[in-house]
């Protein structure tokens, strides 16, 4: 199927899954394996967006960019520096902004829709 002019549909059989391996103990409690399938990036705008998915995990962030989340699979907590969390979970959508310090944590198998807008 081919997309219209300026329309990214994100069919993840199109592109090839891009794995990393965050295991920095100063930022994660367990090492993790995450794959993401980028179908969109526009560098000199500082935005890219696609689908995420992640292992179980609890990563600490400092977020220097703006993040849009769906979740399509699974369910994460984010709790900020002042122990404040909230549970999101699959269908629901969220922004976390730049600014955010706490932790992500994947409670469970994930898989997000995420679009990030970074300054350029």
């Amino acid at each position: 199927m081919t997309d219209p002019a300026n329309v990214i549909g994100f069919d993840a059989a199109k592109i090839a899954p891009r794995t990393t391996e965050t295991s920095d103990p100063t930022v994660v409690d367990t090492p993790y394996r995450a794959q993401s399938w980028r179908h969109f990036e526009a560098r000199d705008r500082g935005a890219i967006a696609g689908i995420w998915e992640a292992e179980p995990h609890l990563e600490r962030c400092h977020c220097d960019y703006d993040e849009l989340c769906h979740i399509l699979e699974g369910s994460v907590r984010l709790t900020d520096k002042a122990g404040i969390s909230r549970v999101f979970g699959p269908g629901d959508t969220f922004v976390v902004s730049a600014g955010f310090e706490g932790t992500w944590e994947n409670l469970t198998p994930v898989r997000k829709v995420f679009f990030i807008l970074a300054k350029a």
